[in-house]
């Protein structure tokens, strides 16, 4: 059973202090992949061990810059990773490797430049102030802020991908990825072991019906879109299939804009969802916090939804949302698969070997961070001060996420217009409990009592 926290510190989950074996390790990564991170990852470089197969959890910068830069391709992401996306979203740039990661991220850089971005934020603010009109109704009674950002987000990723388009059936597909993640997510027993990718993972045969209904409704609007010809202004959709890798002239044919459309579209709601429902988690948590960003929004939005235009403007709206990401990192578990002999923090590294990254255990590590468990915005005053592959909520070197930029741009356009128009404050008992299983999410949702400015 997990220990409650201090009550002066914010929601956290009680890691492992003792070893469980593979059948202990098994049930823990069925409930909560968290709970396989050793309490002594919080303080050390490196923990290694064997529960099946070897292992090591990194949590140093420089090793890090090594496994995610530096000789990333001694690193691919590791066979356990493949086995739960590769149904989902195919060999998109997500799980790709090599030529065919390199081709595809070069087809698709430009849709995610800075001015595609930026011009892609109308619908950011447009669903800020349908978040705000919703939450409003529900003023003066709690309200669970991570369906509403669930639903926010989804408006959002829904009008940026297939804007307009009546063959893109959105519940359908939202259906589908909420049925993805429940059965098919979570680690197998024969994924502790180490059983090889051929053996069929039983609890994964029971998503075909929704991915293959996802993958339909995704095919038949990308051939309606080249039907009918792009938007104006252009969506992600028009900008992908107008993209071309520069140096082989290939573009996407419909299954790679389909599978690269659906990780955008998972990715880029639930992990924006997850980080602005962590968000006001914590401002109601801390709410001298939440007083200094009302401030600082109210005086910049007044009565009106934040632009991309007032995000300079909001620095300290963004030191919320990169302390949220730190705390509570949607993507807190990266896994690779060592293909090189290594060395690491001075321990050696064999092929075959599972190198993870517990990214939770790396943002709260004692070496790193002063205080690590307290939420302190303030840390990220100056952000050059931070070591880049200390802090990876989007990963880091050439395989960085590519829709980091998208996703704080629409986290601090969102969290600003509702800090300017609510308080948001906690409701006893309701603390969320972090589980992590695809992504990291608040179990019991994110209750706060919502009252009008």
């Amino acid at each position: 059973m997990d220990i409650p926290p201090p009550s002066d510190l914010p929601a956290r989950v009680a890691l492992v202090t003792a070893p469980m074996g593979v059948w202990g390790s098994f049930r823990t990564a069925r409930r909560n992949l968290l709970g396989l991170i050793p309490e002594i990852a919080t303080r050390q470089p490196i923990v290694s061990g064997r529960t099946g197969k070897r292992w090591h959890m990194v949590m140093d910068p420089e090793a890090n810059r090594r496994i995610l830069k530096d000789a990333v391709e001694d690193y691919p992401k590791s066979d356990v990773t493949k086995l739960i996306l590769a149904p989902a979203i195919g060999q998109s740039l997500f799980i790709a490797e090599g030529q065919h990661w390199h081709w595809q991220r070069r087809a698709a850089a430009p849709a995610f430049s800075p001015r595609n971005v930026q011009a892609l934020a109308p619908v950011m603010t447009a669903a800020a102030e349908r978040a705000a009109g919703r939450i409003a109704a529900q003023a003066g009674r709690a309200a669970d802020l991570h369906q509403e950002m669930v639903a926010a987000t989804f408006e959002v990723i829904s009008d940026v991908t297939f804007s307009g388009s009546e063959a893109f059936d959105r519940a359908a597909v939202h259906r589908a990825i909420d049925a993805y993640i429940a059965q098919t997510a979570r680690v197998s027993f024969l994924d502790i072991v180490g059983a090889p990718m051929w053996v069929p993972r039983p609890g994964r045969l029971t998503s075909g019906p929704a991915m293959r209904e996802m993958k339909r409704v995704a095919d038949m609007a990308i051939e309606g879109r080249r039907q009918s010809g792009p938007r104006h202004p252009p969506d992600l959709l028009d900008l992908l299939l107008d993209g071309e890798d520069p140096e082989t002239r290939r573009r996407m044919n419909t299954a790679e804009l389909r599978d690269n459309l659906l990780t955008f579209i998972v990715a880029g709601h639930e992990t924006t969802a997850l980080t602005l429902a962590w968000a006001l988690y914590l401002l109601a948590f801390d709410e001298g916090v939440q007083d200094r960003a009302r401030t600082e929004a109210a005086g910049i939005l007044g009565d009106r939804a934040a632009t991309a235009a007032d995000l300079p403007a909001l620095p300290y709206l963004r030191q919320i949302v990169d302390e949220s990401l730190r705390l509570y990192p949607p993507a807190a578990f990266l896994s690779r698969t060592a293909r090189k002999p290594d060395r690491l923090c001075g321990r050696e590294v064999r092929p075959g070997d599972t190198v993870m990254l517990p990214i939770y255990a790396l943002h709260r590590n004692h070496l790193l961070w002063r205080d690590p468990d307290r939420f302190d915005p303030s840390r990220f005053a100056d952000a050059r001060a931070i070591d880049r592959f200390a802090y990876l909520p989007f990963g880091a070197g050439p395989r960085i996420c590519i829709g980091a930029s998208f996703a704080l741009q629409e986290a601090v356009i969102i969290l600003a217009t509702l800090v300017a128009r609510f308080r948001f404050r906690r409701v006893p008992g309701r603390t969320p409990d972090p589980v992590l299983i695809l992504t990291l999410r608040p179990e019991g949702g994110v209750w706060l009592e919502v009252e009008r400015i």
